[in-house]
C-alpha cells in the first residue's frame, strides 16, 4: 500500500468513545493535507472496501484520509446507532468534528489544509457540514440529500425512512435550511439515473446556494459534474477514472493551492 494505517480515537460530547482509521501517505516533506471521508448508509461503517471510495488512491497523491465512524455507525452496538437515530445533524456531526480535531492535532497532519467528502448519507453529511462550519477548505458531495422533506416521500424505499424521518425530523435535520451559511467551495457530483434514490434535483438545489450564498459576497464555487449513465453508484471503470480525476483536480486547487484545471477526461 502507498502509505500506512493507524487508529485515531476521540471522546464524544456525551462521553462515548469514538474510533476512526487514518491512512497516511508515505514520505512527504511535511504534514499531509487531510481528507475527512464520511460513509454512507446512514447505517454503515468505514471498514468496507470500495473502488469508488478507496483511500489508498488518495494516499498515492499525498493526502491523509480519515475514515471515521460517528453515531449511526454499525459495529459498536445498538446504543451507538441510537445516538444518531432521528437526529442526523446532532451526534453524527459533532462526532465527526471530534475525530477531525483528534486527527489534525497530530504532527503528521496539516490542520490548515483539509477537506470533507461523502456520498449518499455521507453526501448529506457533507452538505450539513458545509452549512455548519467553515473549518474545511473544500467539500465534495456526491449522490447527496439536500432537502429532507423532498427526499423522504420520493426515494425508492420511502417505507423504510418513514420509521425515522418524521416531518419534524426532516425539518430539524435538513441541510437546505442552512444554505445561507455556506462559504466553503463545494464540488457536487450526481448520477443522472439516480432519481429513485436521492434525485438529481437535490444536487441541483445545492448549486444555488453554493455558487453565491446569500450574504456572502463572491460566494463559493460549486461545479456540478453529472454522470449521465450512472445511478446511485459509480459502477463502470471509465466513470470511476473520471470521478477520481475530477475530485483530485478540485482538491488540488482548493486544498493544495495548485492551478485550477479541467480534467482532460471531461474535455
Amino acid at each position: 500500500m502507498p502509505g500506512t494505517l493507524t487508529e485515531v480515537t476521540a471522546t464524544a460530547a456525551d462521553g462515548t468513545p469514538l474510533r476512526s482509521w487514518l491512512v497516511l501517505p508515505e514520505g512527504g516533506s511535511g504534514p499531509a493535507p487531510l481528507l475527512l471521508w464520511i460513509h454512507g448508509g446512514p447505517l454503515g461503517c468505514s471498514n468496507a472496501w470500495s473502488r469508488r471510495w478507496n483511500p489508498w488512491l488518495m494516499a498515492a497523491h499525498g493526502y491523509a484520509v480519515l475514515l471515521r465512524d460517528p453515531a449511526l455507525s454499525t459495529g459498536y452496538g445498538l446504543g451507538f446507532v441510537a445516538r444518531g437515530w432521528g437526529a442526523w445533524g446532532a451526534a453524527p456531526h459533532t462526532d465527526l468534528m471530534a475525530l477531525t480535531d483528534a486527527a489534525v492535532a497530530r504532527p503528521d497532519v496539516d490542520a490548515d489544509r483539509t477537506a470533507a467528502m461523502g456520498g449518499s448519507f455521507g453526501g448529506y453529511m457533507a452538505n450539513w457540514v458545509a452549512g455548519h462550519t467553515d473549518r474545511f477548505t473544500a467539500i465534495v458531495t456526491r449522490a447527496s440529500l439536500w432537502a429532507l422533506d423532498q427526499f423522504g416521500p420520493i426515494t425508492d424505499d420511502a417505507g423504510y425512512w418513514v420509521r425515522e424521518m418524521t416531518a419534524a425530523m426532516a425539518e430539524d435535520n435538513s441541510p437546505h435550511r442552512h444554505a445561507d451559511a455556506i462559504s466553503t467551495p463545494m464540488l457536487v457530483i450526481h448520477g443522472d439515473r439516480d432519481p429513485p434514490r436521492t434525485h438529481r434535483g437535490g444536487a441541483a438545489a445545492v448549486v444555488g446556494p453554493g455558487v453565491a450564498p446569500r450574504g456572502r459576497p463572491g460566494g463559493a464555487p460549486a461545479p456540478v459534474p453529472v454522470l449521465p449513465d450512472e445511478n446511485h453508484w459509480i459502477l463502470t471503470p471509465s466513470n470511476a477514472t473520471v470521478w477520481y480525476d475530477t475530485v483530485l483536480a478540485f482538491l488540488d486547487h482548493h486544498v493544495l493551492g495548485k492551478d485550477d484545471r479541467i480534467p482532460d477526461l471531461l474535455r
